[in-house]
């Protein structure tokens, strides 16, 4: 949300998880916080998913949408705004370690000794630049996806994190909360893994798993 480009890890997942099928791959140069704070970059979002679904090379009906990181809380949102406009129907929505709730910042029981890449620092300076004017305010639940509270009509979701991520209590408690929403929800743990670890050390063997499952669900939405 207040990093970052279209050229960004993101990237490099899109284009593994299209694989050797034709499949159209679109990453959205979304602008940035805190010059930019919600709901400028997830409007962004939904522009591209509107302009994506218009192609005439494109079957909207089709369409699978995700991110990592804020990229996937940003993933998490356009799935909740397309669902609340009725216009465009994702048929999945796959997330890596996804930052979902605001209220993270403000918990006291977090043990940061395993934590890397993503302190609970760089979380408070993340939302505090994404929701500007709002932060400590009423958070609208497009802003913080945890806070939205009817998850039923969502697309099928794949979830991803680390035991070591600071967004792995909320990740899991979202995930949770989808499937007893209805939605077909596969969560996706991997033991020891710290935030963005599949981007840091993408040789070992649990980031090729993780990626691997990234394109065996995308390539099971598709098919």
């Amino acid at each position: 949300m207040a990093v970052g480009d279209q050229r960004g890890g993101d990237d490099r997942d899109d284009r593994e998880g299209a694989g050797d099928q034709e499949r159209v791959v679109a990453s959205v140069n979304y602008r940035l916080a805190p010059e930019h704070p919600f709901p400028t970059p997830l409007h962004d979002c939904y522009a591209a998913l509107s302009w994506l679904a218009d192609q005439p090379d494109v079957d909207p009906a089709r369409i699978a949408i995700g991110g990592a990181s804020a990229g996937g809380g940003l993933a998490t949102a356009l799935a909740l705004l397309a669902k609340e406009r009725g216009e465009i129907t994702p048929v999945l929505q796959l997330l890596a370690y996804p930052m979902l709730d605001d209220r993270t910042t403000t918990r006291t029981d977090i043990d940061e000794r395993h934590l890397r890449l993503w302190s609970v620092k760089s979380n408070r300076f993340g939302w505090r630049s994404y929701l500007g004017p709002l932060h400590g305010g009423d958070v609208p639940p497009l802003a913080a996806p945890a806070r939205y509270e009817d998850l039923s009509g969502l697309p099928a979701t794949w979830i991803g994190v680390g035991t070591c991520d600071l967004f792995h209590d909320e990740d899991i408690a979202y995930a949770e909360r989808l499937t007893q929403a209805g939605v077909d929800c596969t969560l996706h743990v991997t033991p020891g893994a710290y935030h963005g670890f599949d981007l840091v050390e993408r040789k070992a063997a649990i980031s090729q798993a993780f990626t691997k499952a990234q394109v065996t669900a995308l390539a099971g939405a598709l098919t």
